[in-house]
């Protein structure tokens, strides 16, 4: 978990690359900081790799992430997207229990906050309200999402 010491500055970290957490009361992202860990990656690591089975989200503070899928052709990657400070990756992770598909590598150094599945479902129970915007957030997000992919297929043809 963060630790008390360091939430304050999180929150005003999360605040500044998140729209979101600009929508939460101090309560409601205290609380939220409480079921989450913070983390540092330096470029070249990875965050987690295709068929992983761990499971939590990863809010963006600072530094970029690349997306990449394996192809089928044996140790080729394509990277499928990337990420800068501002954006959560492996949201849903937070919703199944299936493993990674895909692998994050780190291209610029990273600081994130990362939410577990176990953390995520732990947080519904004890904060209805806050997991209830979290989930909602996460659905825009997919969504948004979504729909960028459909354009990318659509102008391809």
């Amino acid at each position: 978990m963060v630790p008390a010491e360091h939430k304050k500055a999180l929150s005003e970290k999360l605040r500044q690359e998140f729209k979101f957490f600009k929508t939460l009361t101090d309560d409601e992202l205290m609380a939220f900081l409480a079921f989450c860990e913070s983390r540092q990656v330096e470029a070249g690591g990875t965050l987690w790799t295709e068929g992983d089975p761990d499971n939590y989200a990863a809010f963006i503070i600072e530094g970029r992430l690349g997306i990449k899928k394996k192809t089928g052709f044996e140790g080729k990657h394509m990277i499928v997207g990337t990420f800068d400070r501002g954006t959560v990756v492996g949201e849903l992770c937070l919703l199944t229990d299936k493993p990674r598909s895909v692998t994050a590598v780190v291209l610029e150094s990273v600081d994130v906050v990362s939410l577990s599945s176990g953390s995520f479902e732990r947080l519904i129970t004890e904060h209805p309200l806050l997991g209830l915007k979290l989930l909602k957030h996460i659905f825009i997000i997919t969504s948004k999402r979504l729909s960028g992919s459909y354009e990318r297929i659509a102008s391809i043809f």
